[in-house]
């Protein structure tokens, strides 16, 4: 043992030292004013233009729009340039506005206001670059009435009045219950109203009312003081109370859409500024400048900082995601800070060898990192292996690849590995989990389905079925779960909210179980949104087969969801999409027709990301299956670039793996460099990953020739081949293989631990396979010299020759430990041990 620790040691140490090494704006008023009654100059400018600048600047104006409504209606521009490097800039105070003849609106410096119903062209200049706007002006004269969904419920978001650490809570606050993030505006408005009258509003004296007083620190507040008295917010809700505290008509107009612009912007050094601006769509065709109202986020403060008037201040070096939240919308953009100065040159010699890695380096670019150099062949060629089919390369594969000369070698490997049945073996794996294929559980789903179930995804996948069909066929599957396996999909789960919650997050990759209570607090979802997707699957019947142990699943006709707010029954409508006609037909075959369709921005796109995040270690979104604006894809172009790739493939996985795998992306090396070794987002360097657990059992009993049997499959079967979720053993748990209980990703757990460590120093499985495996007898008895031995051992294991300084070493414990087969053995015991084996790099 002690000769053991002696080479463990030794192999650890050296990969830690070596590995890497070898792969070389003006304030908001209060109130608007009427319309002016004089026409405004025609060429009013914010400051006198400075010198024309360089060449090579893109001149942006937001929005590429104006759309004005009655007197009360505004609308702020924001100018930048982007400068040829990329960095963006804001010149907002720099432009010149030449508004339309005859004049239709007014300009308070980048504030716009209408002045006369009309149509027209707004002109914004930058030096010599100059955008047109079109412009629309209507009912110009007419003062807009006071409304409580669209003026007084923005109030309760931007001031935090209904968040779940206020009002918005479960219980309320200080006797004050506010539905959270507005959710329930009629049920809003009757507690404010009607729940003790007189106290919180006080119509005869609007300033007395607590409302205000409270809001604003009058009054002693547990919240403090929320906005003042000269505020877009205290105007709002004082206009209301003046006018009575009047409940909206029926038709009054509902945001259906919200933008925040720009969408991307790169800031250079600390202290750079860009001002945001929100615009706000509604059902009556109009659009809104709601910047004022608006609350504003960021989830990296350090690097960019968004204060309540959408102003962006660049911190340190990073990237952040600002964001907008108004109404039951939440929208962000892209905000890069880099560095002020320094040199950064892209090498002219490094190529793209797909659309993978130019969208990829495009980012790096911005972010003025430099990707890694290429890994070495024996690197990817393990790497290539261990991820496509969860096997190493034999001897001679190994030696077959690297003496060949072919420069297409690595596109042509790819190749070889996609038409293996091992390839398939490790994404049936994949999807078993993702649909909790197990026995057991709640529903007392037996083995037999289990088994079928898992039969049936590994036909479709080895017939190369596509997944939009595999996905179409799973949805509307009717039958006997014994005969029509599909269909056990409607008996892992029977209850039919946690139906619509998996399928949105399996297959959409969006958790929306937060909008069952209450719209969602980070992204678009609302309780209408959830309900309604649920009602897909509220007609499901179930009834008895003559097996007791078979369910027949069957389109009952009959059954709806029930909104816990008021109790109407939901029309089932397509997450983000239209409400469609359902009467007569199988609600799940339409979802399944529409889930798995281009019509669904998110079906492609969130399979891709699925697809990227097994050969990368994490998602572009990551996690995979938590799809929300508020965590947003590192590389959205990259993103929407492979899941538009996806559907042109027809849904087939393999053309999506090699391009991946044939990318220079995926081959870079895990050693960073001097720009990106802080980088663990954009995918500038290889990251190092452990193993998952069925394929390091399966890599040991391969390295080793040595046979595992597991239920219900024949000995020598591999591990990744197991079924059951329920099937196991303790190497296979402590290792973190998923249980299959949910549809979470991260019922894999692929991090390190202590008991890991054990489990391979001191558990059995290690120890048995080196004492049991014949290679030992083979290498002694055929009396080959140590050198070639402690190669065939890493060839076996670590897929690479040793270092000459590790063979040096290696055989002076050889010589020193003296009986030859305890020292093999407990050479090939260490290195099975070591991280260099446990890892993929």
């Amino acid at each position: 043992m002690k000769f053991r620790l002696m080479i463990a040691v030794c192999l650890s140490f050296g990969w830690a030292c070596t590995a890497r090494a070898a792969d070389t704006p003006p304030a908001t008023q209060p109130a608007p004013p009427a319309a002016p009654t004089t026409a405004p100059a025609t060429t009013p400018a914010l400051v006198s233009a400075p010198a024309a600048p360089a060449d090579g600047l893109v001149f942006e104006v937001f929005p590429t729009d104006v759309n004005l409504q009655t007197s009360r209606d505004q609308q702020r521009i924001v100018a930048c340039v982007i400068q040829p490097d990329g960095v963006t800039r804001d010149v907002t105070s720099e432009i010149q506005l030449v508004l339309p003849e005859p004049a239709i609106i007014s300009a308070e410096g980048n504030l716009l206001r209408p002045f006369a119903d009309g149509a027209g062209e707004l002109k914004v200049k930058f030096h010599d670059h100059v955008t047109s706007l079109p412009v629309k002006v209507k009912d110009a004269k007419t003062d807009r009435a006071i409304s409580f969904r669209l003026d007084v419920m923005p109030v309760f978001m931007k001031a935090g009045c209904n968040s779940g650490a206020c009002h918005g809570s479960a219980r309320g606050k200080d006797g004050f219950h506010l539905s959270l993030f507005g959710y329930d505006p009629d049920g809003d408005y009757q507690r404010l109203t009607r729940e003790l009258a007189t106290r919180r509003i006080n119509l005869a004296l609007p300033a007395e009312s607590l409302l205000l007083t409270k809001a604003t620190g009058k009054v002693p507040h547990t919240g403090g003081t929320r906005f003042k008295e000269d505020s877009h917010l205290y105007s709002a809700a004082m206009r209301w109370l003046e006018a009575g505290a009047p409940q909206d008509p029926p038709t009054v107009a509902t945001p259906v859409s919200m933008e925040i612009l720009p969408r991307q912007i790169v800031l250079e050094g600390e202290g750079a500024r860009q001002q945001m601006t929100v615009r706000a769509h509604y059902s009556d065709g109009s659009a809104r400048d709601v910047t004022p109202m608006a609350l504003f986020l960021s989830n990296n403060d350090t690097s960019a900082k968004i204060s309540e008037d959408g102003m962006v201040t660049a911190g340190t070096r990073g990237e952040a995601f600002v964001m907008a939240r108004f109404a039951t919308f939440t929208m962000g953009a892209q905000a890069i800070v880099i560095p002020k100065g320094g040199t950064y040159q892209w090498p002219a010699d490094l190529k793209d060898n797909n659309y993978v890695d130019g969208l990829v380096n495009a980012k790096l670019k911005k972010l003025r990192i430099l990707p890694s150099a290429l890994c070495s062949d024996e690197t990817y060629m393990r790497r290539v292996y261990i991820d496509v089919i969860g096997l190493l390369p034999s001897r001679e594969e190994h030696d077959r690849f690297m003496t060949s000369t072919d420069p297409q070698k690595r596109d042509k490997l790819v190749d070889e590995l996609l038409g293996r049945k091992e390839f398939v073996e490790m994404w049936v794996m994949k999807w078993a989990e993702l649909l909790q294929i197990r026995s057991g559980g709640e529903q007392n789903f037996s083995y037999k389905s289990a088994l079928l179930y898992y039969n049936w995804l590994q036909d479709k996948l080895s017939h190369d079925v596509p997944m939009d069909k595999i996905v179409q066929e799973l949805l509307g599957a009717n039958g006997g779960t014994f005969k029509e396996p599909a269909t056990n999909y409607y008996q892992i789960t029977t209850d039919t909210l946690k139906l619509a919650e998996n399928t949105a997050q399996v297959f959409m990759g969006m958790r929306v179980q937060c909008a069952q209570c209450h719209n969602h607090p980070f992204d678009r979802w609302t309780m209408d949104d959830y309900y309604g997707f649920a009602a897909f699957f509220s007609q499901i019947g179930r009834k008895q087969a003559e097996d007791p142990r078979e369910i027949i699943v069957f389109n009952s006709g009959g059954g709806e969801v029930a909104h816990p707010v008021g109790g109407r029954a939901m029309a089932p409508k397509f997450l983000g999409g239209a409400t469609p006609d359902v009467k007569g037909k199988d609600r799940r075959v339409m979802l399944g027709q529409w889930l798995a369709s281009p019509e669904n921005p998110y079906f492609a796109k969130n399979l891709a990301n699925i697809v990227w995040s097994h050969f990368f270690g994490k998602g572009i979104i990551d996690p995979v299956d938590d799809v929300r604006v508020s965590n947003p894809p590192v590389n959205p172009e990259l993103l929407d670039a492979l899941g538009q790739k996806f559907q042109e493939y027809h849904y087939d996985f393999k053309r999506l793996v090699r391009d991946i795998c044939t990318s220079r992306t995926y081959q870079l090396a895990a050693e960073p460099n001097a720009t990106n070794d802080q980088d663990e987002r954009n995918f500038s360097h290889s990251a190092i990953r452990r193993m998952r657990a069925e394929v390091i059992l399966d890599c040991i009993g391969e390295s080793t020739e040595t046979k595992e049997k597991f239920r219900g499959l024949p000995l020598g079967a591999r591990a990744v081949q197991i079924a059951d979720g329920n099937t196991s053993n303790y190497f296979l748990t402590t290792f973190g293989r998923a249980t299959r209980d949910s549809a979470c990703s991260c019922e894999v757990k692929m991090d390190p631990n202590l008991s890991q460590a054990l489990a391979l120093l001191n558990g059995s499985t290690v120890h048995t396979k080196v004492d049991n495996s014949p290679i030992i007898n083979q290498l002694i008895q055929a009396k080959r010299p140590a050198p070639e031995i402690i190669e065939e051992l890493y060839l076996r294991t670590l897929s690479r020759r040793p270092l000459p300084a590790e063979v040096a070493s290696l055989q002076a414990q050889f010589a020193q430990e003296g009986d030859p087969h305890k020292a093999v053995n407990d050479l090939f015991w260490a290195l099975l041990n070591s991280q260099e084996f446990l890892f993929n790099h």
